[in-house]
This record gives C-alpha cells, structure tokens and sequence, in this order.
C-alpha cells in the first residue's frame, strides 16, 4: 500500500516588518495634523471671511444641540438678597428655552460683576438644562462724605454706585478723605457699646490718626489715637452710670488716659449760677 500522501502547508507569510522612521512619521503625524488643523482655525478667524464661516459653523451647532434638548429650562439663583431678579436675567442673557450652549458663563460673570450691589459671582451651566448662579453681594456700611459728595461704602470700604442715599440714612456717615479705609474698623468697635453705637450720627477722620464722633447730632466726643477702644468702653461706663451725655455737655475729650474734659453750653444741672454784682450805689437787678 501507498503511503497516503502529505498536503503541503503553505508557508506563513511573514509579516513585514514597518520600518522605524516610517513609525516615527506615524506617531508624529495626528499631533501635527491636529495643530495644522488648529492653526488654520486661528488663522482663518482673523479674517471676515473665516469668521463668518467659524460663527456660521458654532451657530449650527447650538441650534443642534437645543434640538436634542440642550436648553435653559431652570435658572438657579444662589446668595441674592438685593438685585433684582430681573436685573440677574437681564445681565445673563438668558431665560427660559434659550440653548443653553448659547449661555457664555464667563461673559455672565463680567456683566453681573458690574452690577453695583454684586462684589462676586459664579456662573456654571449643568447640563442638561440648568444655569447656576452663586453670587456674593456688598453689604452696606456707612455714608462717606468727602469731595463735596456723600457715597454709599460697604464693608470694604469700596463705594456702591446707588444714586438715592435716602433709604440709608439709618447708616452713619464717616467724614474725610480716608475715612472710608478705616470705616469698617470703627464701627467694629462701637458696636462693643451697642446702646452707646445707636446715637452715633456721623465720624470724622482726623489727619489719618484718630476719629471725633458726633452723637444725637449735637456731641462731640474727641477719641485719642491710641487705644480708641479703652476710651469708648470708658465713655459708655460713665454714661451707664452717671449719665454724663444728659447734662448739657457739647463736648467729650477722651484723648488724655488719666482724665475727662468735659466742654458745656452753661453750668452743669444742679449748680447755682454766679450772681451779678451790683454796682455801687445802684439798686442789684436793676439797670439803666
């Protein structure tokens, strides 16, 4: 018997092998693609034509995607206690069915930053449809009066542009160039003799050293330049006890450590008025 005969196995094709600069090309070439891709785009969008194509092309794009459901459907407000609602939407440029795409957060945020009440604000777009507003506003301290004019200041001593101060005039005023920087301390620490705080009517800076204070617009208490505080804490014991602003007293000096002066209209209550001598040979109280 034959030998059943062999079937030839074709021999493996070995595979060629890419030669390494031919490698070193490929991996070099999506990056350079992509950057050539990307400089063309800058390039082409610094001129009106390639502009007009860029713009065309975005706005094809947010009409897409609002067709798939990528629109404003929420507006969430976070921190709001004085600007208006209105005036949020407004600077957003956004309401209900707008394509969310459409919303810039960074060009939100430059028009809420310029609203006068508004110190901060951060905007982000969750999709699908929710644009989150979170927004830190100024808090009104104090009237500043100095150049002539009267400004609204918050804590920071940064001015708020309102044009009517008359909703504020609960709100002391503080006097002087400088006044404004030193504000938000000095209230700080009159508010430590809250009673004695609620009389203060306005503060004048003295040449950047210290402060007089005007209280029931009528007293004037001179505060020293150092230890402002221990001065104040002074005053209020003194008033609690003796209720010393209750005797016709104009002025306050506290800048000496050691001791009070005290200015009046006239004599303190309860002390006799000097009487007038008569002349001589005249009758006392009458006169000619």
């Amino acid at each position: 018997m034959k030998a059943p005969a062999r079937r030839s196995v074709p021999p493996k094709r070995r595979r060629r092998r890419i030669p390494p600069v031919v490698r070193r090309a490929a991996r070099w070439a999506l990056p350079l693609a992509l950057a050539a891709g990307g400089y063309g785009l800058v390039m082409a969008s610094r001129l009106p034509a390639g502009e007009a194509v860029i713009a065309a092309s975005a706005d094809r794009a947010i009409a897409a995607s609002a067709r798939l459901g990528l629109v404003v459907n929420n507006i969430e407000v976070e921190g709001r206690q004085t600007t208006a609602a209105a005036t949020i939407m407004a600077a957003l440029g956004a309401r209900r069915g707008t394509p969310i795409l459409a919303v810039s957060p960074s060009r939100a945020q430059q028009q809420l930053e310029r609203l006068p009440w508004v110190r901060s604000a951060t905007i982000e777009r969750r999709l699908p449809g929710t644009l989150f507003v979170r927004l830190v506003e100024r808090h009104p301290l104090a009237v500043w009066q100095h150049d002539g004019r009267q400004e609204l200041i918050d804590r920071h001593g940064e001015v708020i542009a309102v044009k009517d101060l008359g909703r504020f005039a609960r709100l002391p005023t503080v006097v002087g160039a400088d006044a404004a920087a030193h504000a938000a301390a000095l209230i700080a620490m009159l508010a430590s003799e809250p009673a004695l705080a609620a009389r203060v009517t306005a503060a004048i800076r003295v040449d950047d050293r210290r402060w007089n204070l005007r209280l029931d617009n009528a007293i004037d208490v001179l505060l020293p330049e150092e230890d402002a505080a221990a001065a104040w804490t002074r005053l209020a014991v003194l008033e609690r006890s003796d209720a010393l602003l209750k005797r016709g007293i104009r002025t306050v000096d506290l800048r000496l450590p050691d001791r009070l002066v005290l200015r009046v209209d006239g004599p303190l209550p309860g002390t006799a008025a000097p009487a007038k001598k008569a002349h001589a040979g005249r009758p006392a109280g009458k006169s000619t």
